[in-house]
């Protein structure tokens, strides 16, 4: 875990953070040098160590914090949420608000997840399910209900996700639609999708066992 030390301590590691958030966003953790990360934060580089241990550590907490954030706001976003309906609009609006946000950070939890140790890859696997379990809960109560008709609840899970944290790639503060518009074109489209009707007849709805958790390169809930 990263250490702070000093009066200035924290401070200094926010800098850390905010520098190599952006770093590793514009150059990619590989090309990232702890050196360029002390000539941006303004410190000599084995100050750094007094923060954190390794290049490995600091995209591993960054990773971590971010998945931990969206953890802790979605539940708070679906806190007296009652029916699948009003939840599963809920999680729609708060994880297309979020991301529109939270580029870098959702950029490098996607694109940087390879470049984890093993350790660190399982533990941040194991966050992003909890994510994606919420998602696949709230699927499974509305087919269970009847007010959804879901062909297969892991499969509708990751296809939402996609399609919601895909706004990360042609989002731009400022564009034609306002945000509210954006988050009310994603609700429309989600709750269309699992509406019953809207699949093949042909398709059968079941209940699926909950999101595989170690399945790489699948889209990141955050």
């Amino acid at each position: 875990m990263a250490r702070t030390i000093g009066s200035h301590g924290p401070k200094t590691m926010e800098a850390i953070r905010k520098a190599g958030l952006r770093l590793i966003f514009e150059h990619g953790y590989a090309a990232m040098s702890l050196r360029q990360l002390a000539a941006e934060v303004g410190v000599q580089s084995g100050s750094l160590y007094n923060h954190i241990s390794t290049k490995q550590e600091l995209l591993f907490v960054l990773i971590r914090d971010h998945i931990n954030e969206l953890l802790r706001q979605l539940d708070r976003a679906l806190q007296g949420k009652q029916g699948p309906a009003d939840k599963l609009r809920a999680f729609v609006a708060f994880h297309v608000s979020y991301h529109m946000t939270k580029k870098r950070e959702v950029f490098i939890a996607n694109s940087e997840l390879r470049s984890l140790e093993p350790k660190n890859y399982e533990e941040i696997v194991a966050l992003r399910g909890a994510y994606e379990r919420r998602l696949a809960e709230i699927l499974t109560e509305g087919v269970t209900q009847g007010e959804f008709e879901v062909v297969d609840i892991q499969v509708a899970t990751f296809a939402i996700l996609s399609l919601l944290t895909g706004l990360t790639a042609w989002y731009r503060p400022g564009g034609r639609l306002t945000k509210e518009a954006i988050v009310a074109a994603h609700e429309k489209l989600v709750l269309s999708g699992v509406a019953p009707g809207a699949t093949p007849a042909r398709a059968q709805t079941k209940r699926a066992p909950s999101p595989d958790v170690t399945a790489r390169g699948r889209p990141e809930g955050g």
